[in-house]
């Protein structure tokens, strides 16, 4: 397929079993892990919520399950899990039990709903915290609903302190 994403890493096809950017996805989710690390000089790692939508979905994902430092929550958009046949061994402990919030239409046609449903099995698996969000009607974009579960979500895992 070869659609070149410069922001984030390349989409070499649209199917589960096509191949996957590694070196792409690596290097965008260490440009996060800098974020975080700045972040984190001047706030708790644990206040700190990453989350993307689509291709940022995925580099928050992976971003968090392959992190060291402990996270306040992950929000992930019309996604799925990158590197889904590797990333399982190398998960980290940092993140097995960080909130998380999984949100996908039902009618996407770029990232299919059935990848969500795939990515949120893997990873309630390895996170009781993970809750996945199906949203009715709604193609590969937001919705008023998903801005509402993200307020919901971010308000009960960043409690005023």
């Amino acid at each position: 397929m070869g659609m070149n994403m410069p922001s984030w890493f390349d989409i070499k096809g649209l199917s589960p079993d096509a191949p996957q950017d590694e070196v792409g996805l690596k290097k965008s989710s260490d440009l996060l892990r800098s974020i975080i690390d700045e972040e984190a000089k001047s706030i708790p790692s644990e206040r700190i919520v990453i989350g993307g939508f689509s291709q940022g979905g995925a580099v928050a994902i992976y971003t968090s399950l392959t992190s060291d430092i402990k996270l306040g929550g992950l929000l992930a958009f019309s996604t799925w899990l990158p590197l889904h046949t590797k990333v399982m061994d190398i998960v980290k402990d940092a993140n097995k039990k960080v909130p998380t919030l999984q949100c996908h239409g039902d009618i996407d046609p770029m990232v299919p709903f059935t990848w969500g449903k795939m990515t949120a099995m893997l990873l309630k698996q390895l996170n009781p915290e993970h809750e996945m969000c199906k949203l009715s009607g709604v193609m590969h974009s937001s919705s008023p609903e998903e801005m509402e579960q993200c307020r919901k979500f971010l308000l009960k895992s960043l409690p005023s302190q």
